[in-house]
């Protein structure tokens, strides 16, 4: 294991990782039938808080961090009619670069009548990060995708703030191999700052679902969750977003939307990852 400290580790090593995951349905049970890792990825098992028709994984990056030349890849394929629920233990943390760019790139696939809840916690990128994130999804025609994200740049609770650094994003979601939501763009300091970008927030959240389109009460319903976010509808995509300083408001914004939203597109009430919790 390389040698790095928790708060500001550098490290001429860099790792490549991978995790590829199927999921396959087994009567009324959804089942991890596929479990390849390389590197420091791992799911350790499936777990069935709601039953048998939902499977629970946690995705665990054991060194807690990224630092410049790390790449993470992770694929995730669910079977037609399985349900899957994919979450991480805790915060995600992108240290400084050490001159090399941190990558992540994760695809999701679901087949007819699968759903995919992709749902890590939050996101840390300290001062100085330079880091690429792709996020592709390949969804059959009825299959349903709710994923989010809370990104933090700086860690404004130690004083530090995100003065320079590069994080850039794509997101893709396909149905039917049919682009229906495609966003890519990098934040930097200069973006973070501009009335254009985040305005001075160093928090930004986001929640994409994509499958029944929400009718305009359930809407107001997610608006209602919190003042700073705010819920679009463009066709079979609904988005919420937030927008200020706090992770753990940005979080608990995102996971009141998710609970308000579950019931109309996944047809069951929504039930909180217990790792959220500890």
């Amino acid at each position: 294991m390389r040698d790095c400290t928790a708060d500001d580790p550098v490290s001429s090593a860099s790792w490549h990782a991978s995790l590829h995951l199927g999921f396959a349905r087994d009567g009324a049970c959804t089942r991890l039938v596929r479990r390849e890792h390389r590197g420091p990825l791992r799911v350790q098992k499936a777990l069935y808080p709601e039953g048998p028709g939902t499977c629970h994984v946690i995705v665990v990056h054991p060194p807690g961090g990224i630092v410049g030349g790390d790449r993470l890849d992770i694929a995730l394929d669910a079977q037609e009619g399985c349900h899957v629920l994919a979450t991480s233990p805790g915060a995600t943390k992108w240290y400084r670069a050490n001159g090399r760019i941190a990558r992540q790139d994760v695809r999701l696939v679901a087949a007819a009548g699968a759903a995919i809840e992709w749902l890590p916690q939050e996101t840390i990128f300290y001062d100085g990060a330079d880091v690429t994130l792709t996020h592709d999804v390949d969804l059959a025609p009825g299959a349903v995708y709710v994923g989010s994200e809370v990104l933090c740049f700086g860690r404004r609770a130690s004083g530090e703030r995100f003065t320079h650094g590069r994080v850039a994003q794509r997101t893709r979601i396909r149905i039917g191999g049919r682009p229906v939501w495609w966003e890519q763009g990098a934040v930097t300091a200069d973006t973070l700052a501009s009335p254009l970008g985040l305005r001075g927030r160093s928090v930004c959240a986001t929640l994409v679902a994509v499958g029944k389109p929400v009718p305009a009460a359930l809407q107001d319903v997610v608006r209602a969750v919190d003042p700073d976010l705010a819920v679009s509808q463009v066709k079979q995509v609904f988005v919420a977003r937030f927008l200020g300083d706090d992770g753990e408001r940005a979080r608990a914004a995102l996971a009141g939307a998710w609970q308000a939203l579950r019931p109309h597109l996944l047809d069951r009430p929504a039930t909180l990852p217990r790792i959220w919790n500890t």
